[in-house]
């Protein structure tokens, strides 16, 4: 117990000097006039520094942290211009992947027009070791909705009926879909198809047997599927949501290929803009299909 006694004994002496009261004074120099006095203890005197040191540990945190002040530290770049790089990385892809859609457009239009076999994309794509079990079903519930309907609509096509009579350069073509034509064929004011008015999402049909040589997004037209089918013959699908069908895939006619939209500068409505070229020629299409 003396021991434990004795411990204590430097513990409470050092509290009880904590603890001591003292005077701070302010004088007049001259007068020795009393101005101001404070009642102080050493403990007040942590306990007020040590709170006015976190005080402004907050507060030069805080500025730092929500006003532009922030800007003037080194290394630290302006939210704006974040936002800036960002969207100006974004633009440079986008504006990547449309070029090199334009480019493997016009190198197939160029081929198709020589008279030559344009390049099948499918053959270009790269094996890649992928884990099938990695792929997640990214389907949602109107996706599948929309998969039954096009499934549905060209169930009872008949392919083997509607193949091209190669006799005398004759062709018996599908109609890709039923509508109003909106606006007609006209050469010489560079509409070089038709306009047909249809509901929205409405199925499109191959109107031959081929192999689409493009199928991608453009500027003007939206959404835009093109079919090689015999004899030098293109067939043209514009304005499209959605395209069911990849570069390199053949196609019977009457099968699914895409759906009406209204995608693309060029367009007023949910229509599909069809083309028939033959040898690097415009075809009238109203005067082969009926809509």
């Amino acid at each position: 117990m003396n021991q434990d006694t004795e411990d204590d004994k430097p513990k409470k002496k050092v509290y009880k000097k904590l603890k001591n009261k003292y005077r701070l004074v302010i004088l007049n120099d001259d007068t020795f006039e009393e101005r101001l006095s404070f009642r102080l203890t050493p403990l007040n005197v942590f306990t007020y520094v040590g709170l006015l040191v976190i005080i402004l540990i907050t507060a030069v945190t805080t500025i730092i942290a929500f006003t532009p002040l922030r800007e003037y530290i080194p290394g630290y770049s302006d939210i704006k211009t974040k936002r800036n790089a960002a969207y100006a990385v974004l633009k440079a892809d986008s504006l990547q992947q449309e070029l090199n859609m334009r480019e493997s457009y016009i190198s197939n239009l160029r081929v198709i027009l020589s008279g030559g076999v344009p390049v099948d994309s499918a053959s270009q794509v790269q094996d890649t070791n992928i884990n099938v079990e990695s792929i997640e079903d990214t389907r949602t519930p109107a996706d599948s909705s929309l998969r039954q309907n096009v499934e549905k609509a060209e169930k009872y096509t008949i392919n083997s009926a509607l193949s091209p009579n190669n006799t005398g350069g004759a062709y018996l073509f599908f109609t890709p879909v039923k509508g109003t034509v909106t606006s007609s064929f006209n050469a010489d004011e560079e509409h070089f198809g038709v306009d047909v008015a249809t509901k929205d999402n409405e199925s499109i049909k191959a109107v031959l047997d081929g192999t689409v040589i493009f199928s991608g997004w453009t500027t003007d037209d939206g959404y835009v599927l093109q079919i090689q089918h015999r004899n030098n013959l293109v067939s043209v699908y514009k304005h499209c949501s959605v395209l069911l069908k990849k570069s390199g895939e053949s196609v019977k006619a009457g099968d699914a290929i895409a759906i009406v939209g209204n995608t693309g500068e060029n367009t007023t409505g949910p229509h599909l803009h069809f083309e028939l070229w033959e040898n690097g020629s415009a075809l009238n299409p109203e005067l082969y299909i009926n809509f």
